[in-house]
């Protein structure tokens, strides 16, 4: 048709053509400077609120190494066992032990939380430094303080964490200041718009006194104000024999950890690594003595957070959706109505049941036993072929499979005290 035009109007007709692309060219650009800004408002929004964003899960401890140990085979050494932060509540004694504690974590690819040894204004402030140690096991009367002060470092240090941890559930309420234990979480979850919230429970693992119930209880108050918060939780366990505690087994330190995860625990802390020297801690039975020499849990730390470490990106991608425990001799079938397992064996399980970010369905299949492995049936809302089991030899996702294949149905085995996790499409049938 156009050929047909005359040459004025062909021009005419031009103009108008090149009229209509720098009117689209300026619509397109009108609309990249309005994403820019719209990241550039993000960013300053972020940046104005000043608020820790957990990015990977937390595998820590308590007690770090003397200061005269902050040594670059000290910190290859916890790097080595799989941890993945430093709590430097102990340590450095300066500014300068500070420092070095720092660049031993960047080195070996570790974050630390580090003492505030300074001027406030002097705060360390490098990628490495993931926050700043405030207090532990504070009562409710600590509350205005510790808001002052994250509120204080929000501004200076912007996304930086302000970190404190809670006392346990068996703390007198004389020592937590609060009329319940569910009252003092739920007070420092509120009002202290804390970023993290941390707690200790160290429970009770020999033949004459089972504290795995009143441990599992501690978490779950945890989990319900985290959950309300929209904030991730740690929470510390035990290593070592100290008072009425014996020295855990490996298969008491996986019960320990797998159940914080089935609770939706975003981090996970030994107490303790370095030995205290002092009266309360005569044997000596932390990851590392008091002298700096490897007890036997160091490569049991060293297995454990390994497995941990691999699943580590797919729970922070999780949501806790439930938590279920399933007692001997209970019905599984009414007991997990609703959640991806149908039904399992007879046994001692618990069960953490959480979303993916990207929709699917999880769900941690936990041996509650911490001293017996176990070998349940299992079966799942979709057939076999369509779940996936996170390996925690890798953190690849892999077709769950039998192990036990001449025994009728799904065959999974479970170490004493460990969990598995299992992924399936967000549609059951």
């Amino acid at each position: 048709m156009r050929r047909s035009m005359s040459v004025e109007a062909r021009r005419k007709t031009d103009r108008i053509d090149r009229g209509n692309e720098d009117f689209m060219r300026m619509i397109v650009l009108i609309a990249i400077a309005g994403l820019i800004l719209a990241g550039v408002g993000v960013s300053m929004a972020a940046e104005s609120d000043g608020r820790f964003v957990q990015d990977r899960f937390a595998i820590g401890f308590w007690v770090d190494p003397p200061a005269d140990q902050i040594t670059d085979a000290r910190y290859k050494e916890i790097a080595d066992a799989g941890f993945t932060f430093v709590l430097g509540a102990f340590g450095p004694k300066t500014e300068s032990d500070v420092k070095k504690q720092l660049a031993l974590c960047k080195k070996y690819g570790m974050t630390a939380i580090v003492r505030d040894l300074t001027n406030s204004k002097n705060l360390p402030n490098t990628p490495e430094c993931w926050g700043y140690y405030i207090v532990d096991e504070p009562g409710a009367g600590a509350i205005p303080s510790i808001k002052t002060r994250i509120e204080e470092l929000r501004k200076l240090r912007p996304g930086k964490l302000a970190y404190f941890n809670l006392n346990p559930d068996y703390a007198p309420l004389s020592v937590l200041g609060t009329s319940s234990y569910d009252e003092y979480i739920k007070r420092f979850a509120e009002e202290t718009t804390c970023d993290v919230l941390c707690m200790d429970y160290y429970p009770m693992l020999t033949p004459t006194a089972d504290g795995r119930d009143g441990y599992c209880g501690n978490l779950d108050v945890m989990r319900k104000y985290a959950l309300q918060q929209n904030i991730p939780f740690w929470n510390f366990f035990n290593t070592m024999p100290f008072g009425p505690h014996n020295d855990p087994t490996e298969s008491h330190l996986r019960w320990q950890i797998y159940a914080s995860l089935a609770y939706g625990a975003k981090g996970v802390l030994y107490f303790c690594y370095w030995t205290p020297r002092s009266p309360e801690f005569p044997k000596g039975g932390a990851i590392i003595t008091a002298e700096g020499h490897k007890t036997r849990h160091y490569e049991q730390a060293k297995r454990i957070n390994k497995a941990i470490g691999n699943l580590g990106p797919t729970l922070m991608q999780l949501t806790s959706i439930d938590v279920i425990r399933i007692k001997p001799g209970e019905d599984s079938t009414e007991a997990l109505k609703g959640t991806p397992i149908k039904s399992i064996s007879d046994g001692d399980y618990l069960v953490g049941v959480f979303k993916h970010s990207d929709g699917r369905r999880a769900v941690l299949l936990c041996n509650y036993d911490a001293n017996y492995g176990m070998w349940p049936t299992v079966k799942f809302d979709l057939p076999d072929d369509k779940v996936v089991e996170v390996d925690q030899s890798n953190g690849k996702e892999k077709i769950v499979m039998d192990d036990s294949p001449d025994t009728p149905g799904l065959q999974l085995s479970l170490d004493s005290g460990e969990g598995r996790l299992f992924l399936l499409p967000a549609t059951r049938i």
